[in-house]
């Protein structure tokens, strides 16, 4: 098409009407780039509506800066309540359940360390000093609401009914494991829970969760139906995503992608960041300059709050209205940032004392830590002594080594399973696959033993007759 004509065309497409000269009421955005008038105290551009004019040139200079985020919490360091109008925000027996399930959860990581060191186990993270962020924003969500993990929140799990048999089974990878062996230790997952399984890529979840909660703000608006089965006698809510993860994996693409498209879509997805001062052997001192990871939300527009992750009652409080604000007007994202202190290990492949100081994590331990800080609470107020501590510390550990030792005894899964749950029916390539996999463990049965998995080679036979 010649240039005169096709430029003919387009001026036919033009409005009849600019935008300015029309006698219609528009929204400010929705037609002009500037203020209307000459004496306007702040500018309308698009990109920051809300700015103000100034005559002084001054550049912002975060490392200049007088101060940084408050860090919410409702106990010091002692257990004592800082605002008694407030209080605590729960009963004493709820209180004992969340401190039993945090005795629970540091003595399984203890437990399973030391046998990973005994070579029982091939892998395992531990979450020490980070037991009340995951315990205590689990307490103060919906059963319904979806949740992605990394993989320091077993705390999470098992909050929300998780079984010490089934952690088990999956550090396991043995028969009853629900991902049928096919995933490393600690990459727990479940369905019924509403929990994703944890990926060991890092950050992949963030982006995933800003997906998921689009979807829930449709059904939260009736716009699709329920995505998922519901549970047994759940009721009807409306829910969010959860996404967590550490201070590290803010430092990759999948987060500030994540964020912005939850910030731009307006979707119900609350953002919880483990800040625990490491990324495997990464201080924050080398991973970024500013004021942590609470800066970078109100960056994208989100609503922040930093929170006290060693105080149980902060973090519940926090995340309850983190979840209230989320569903508010439809949807929008919220970041909470929870500090906190490794006190042990990245994993059981690291050794953290190669880069920072022994003295360092003891000082930690003895001073504050989630754990200690809710038992003081409630010696304040009667409701525990050093007697009931001992029974439950005894008591718990009985019961994880029982799990354990069941779990240990168990065979591996099926052979089959490393076939199944991609198509629902195999492929013709998959077939031939079994096949020759078959073939090779009947003709060399000496170098492949398979008593320690359930059903022997019969699975594969089973394969190849299904039709």
């Amino acid at each position: 098409m010649p240039f005169r004509c096709s430029a003919r065309r387009l001026q036919l497409q033009r409005l009849p009407t600019p935008c300015n000269a029309s006698r219609t009421v528009r929204a400010p955005w929705q037609c002009r780039g500037v203020a209307s008038t000459a004496n306007a105290e702040k500018v309308l551009f698009p990109g920051a509506l809300n700015s103000e004019f100034t005559n002084t040139l001054e550049f912002l200079r975060p490392s200049k800066s007088k101060g940084a985020i408050s860090t919410y919490r409702c106990l010091n360091q002692y257990g004592e309540v800082i605002d008694k109008s407030t209080g605590a925000d729960t009963t004493d027996e709820e209180a004992i359940e969340l401190y039993k399930n945090m005795v629970q959860l540091s003595i399984m990581d203890l437990l399973m360390f030391e046998a990973q060191r005994q070579g029982r186990l091939s892998f395992y993270m531990v979450s020490a000093g980070e037991e009340g962020i995951s315990i205590g924003s689990a307490s103060a969500l919906h059963p319904s609401d979806v949740i992605f993990t990394q993989y320091r929140e077993s705390g999470v799990y098992l909050q929300r009914g998780f079984t010490l048999a089934q952690f088990m089974n999956q550090l396991f990878a043995n028969s009853s494991d629900n991902g049928l062996g096919r995933n490393m230790p600690v990459h727990y997952g479940s369905k019924e829970l509403n929990i994703h399984t944890i990926s060991s890529t890092l950050a992949t979840q963030i982006p995933h969760a800003a997906g998921a909660a689009y979807a829930l703000k449709l059904q939260n608006a009736g716009i699709v139906g329920r995505i998922g089965a519901p549970t047994a006698g759940e009721e009807t809510t409306e829910r969010v995503a959860v996404c967590f993860f550490g201070e590290g994996a803010a430092s990759e693409g999948d987060f500030h992608s994540a964020l912005n498209i939850a910030a731009t879509r307006q979707v119900p997805c609350i953002f919880i960041c483990r800040n625990n001062g490491y990324a495997i052997s990464t201080p924050t001192s080398d991973q970024y300059r500013g004021d942590g990871i609470a800066a970078r939300g109100a960056g994208y527009g989100i609503d922040t709050l930093r929170v006290d992750g060693n105080d149980i009652f902060a973090v519940r409080r926090a995340v309850k209205e983190a979840r209230k604000l989320a569903l508010e007007d439809g949807g929008r994202p919220v970041l909470v940032e929870c500090m906190a202190y490794r006190v042990g290990h990245h994993s059981t492949s690291d050794d953290s004392f190669a880069y920072r100081q022994r003295v360092e994590v003891e000082d930690w331990k003895r001073r504050d830590n989630p754990i200690t800080r809710l038992r003081k609470w409630m010696e304040g107020r009667g409701v525990w002594d050093e007697e009931k501590e001992k029974k439950l510390r005894s008591g718990t550990r009985k019961e994880v080594l029982r799990a354990f030792e069941e779990a240990e005894k168990q065979k591996k899964p099926n052979i089959k399973h490393a076939f199944t749950d991609v198509w629902e029916e195999i492929t013709e390539e998959q077939r031939a696959h079994v096949s020759e996999m078959a073939d090779i463990l009947k003709r060399y049965p000496k170098e492949y033993d398979l008593e320690g998995y359930e059903g022997g080679a019969q699975g594969l036979d089973e394969l190849l007759q299904k039709r």
